[in-house]
């Protein structure tokens, strides 16, 4: 039995055991790995789509990187960019960041010249150039053309997207886009640059993921509103079209009115064809004159004319009528 004075403690282990083994080290060792995993394959995934435009144009392998990283194929990946981004945003927006570069800046040139000129005056030497190397160090060319090329692919597809969204190749994103154009026109009355800035990262992230969460759902929805869209569509087109033939046999029908008109009108103000032909002359051929006769003519009368007296009778009684009458 063993002596109730001593007292016996579980090995434990050492604090470097501790810190570098056990479940939670392990745990945190495998998350890193994963989270590495998955970087290297979000960095992989920059290859260039073998899907094109409508046009039939070849996209950049950014439009690979940005779908997988947003479409959270790799999660670990997707959720440190995402922190990544933020983090810097508030940095930039809380953390003096500009005034500690100048401040590193002139303190390690400040260094490097007083250490440069205390080697000259003591030892007769110059410490940090004797830290100088051969060769100062350069980019190399094919870096250049790789940057340059990255750089131009990137530009290409912030262009290319613009466009697909402006001539409405896909129309909900063309209608996403409109969203947040006017909630970005109308926030930033109230909201400042950099909180606009993460709502912005928030929504590009996490949009995306929960579309991927109720795609059912949203797809039914999004195909309700479409079919609602062409019904009132082909309702607008069915009523212009009945419209516009309505309005167009009324044109014709005047159009004929007015033309029946104007040619009456024309009618009666022109001669016609056939009077406008001047005559024909006929021939006429010549006649004897006649001869004149004796005979043809009456005889003269023998007796004189006898004056009618019944007339002057009867004017008489008439003139005294009408004789005025005189006052003697």
């Amino acid at each position: 039995m063993a002596d109730s004075g001593d007292v016996s403690y579980p090995n434990t282990g050492s604090i470097q055991d501790f810190v570098t083994k056990g479940p939670i080290v392990d745990n945190v060792k495998s998350e890193v790995s994963k989270t590495s995993g998955e970087l290297q394959e979000l960095k992989n995934s920059r290859v260039t789509p073998s899907t094109t435009t409508n046009n039939g144009q070849p996209l950049t392998h950014y439009h690979s990187l940005l779908y997988s990283l947003l479409s959270w194929e790799q999660p670990r990946a997707t959720a440190v960019s995402y922190a990544s981004i933020i983090g810097f945003i508030f940095a930039a927006r809380y953390l003096p960041l500009l005034r500690w570069a100048f401040k590193f800046l002139y303190m390690s040139l400040g260094v490097t010249a007083a250490v440069e000129i205390a080697g000259h005056v003591i030892l007769k030497k110059g410490i940090a150039s004797s830290f100088r190397p051969r060769r100062y160090y350069t980019i190399p060319k094919e870096t250049h053309e790789a940057v340059l090329e990255d750089l131009s692919q990137l530009l290409d597809f912030f262009l290319i997207e613009f466009q697909r969204i402006l001539f409405a190749e896909n129309v909900v994103h063309t209608v996403a886009a409109f969203t947040a154009a006017f909630l970005g026109y109308w926030l930033i009355r109230f909201v400042p640059v950099w909180g606009l800035t993460v709502i912005g990262v928030t929504t590009a992230y996490f949009g995306p993921l929960v579309y991927i969460s109720n795609r059912e759902i949203i797809d039914e929805q999004i195909q309700n509103i479409q079919d609602i869209v062409n019904a009132q569509t082909n309702q607008l087109k069915d009523l212009a079209g009945e419209r516009t033939s309505h309005a167009t046999g009324l044109m014709k029908q005047y159009v004929g009115d007015y033309s029946h008109k104007a040619q009456e009108y024309i009618g009666r103000r022109s001669v016609s064809p056939e009077m406008t032909k001047a005559p024909t002359p006929v021939k006429t051929e010549p006649t004897p004159e006649p001869t004149i006769k004796t005979e043809d003519f009456p005889e003269a009368p023998n007796l004189e004319p006898v004056a009618q007296v019944v007339e002057s009778v009867e004017s008489a009684p008439q003139a005294a009528e009408r004789e005025p009458l005189l006052a003697v």
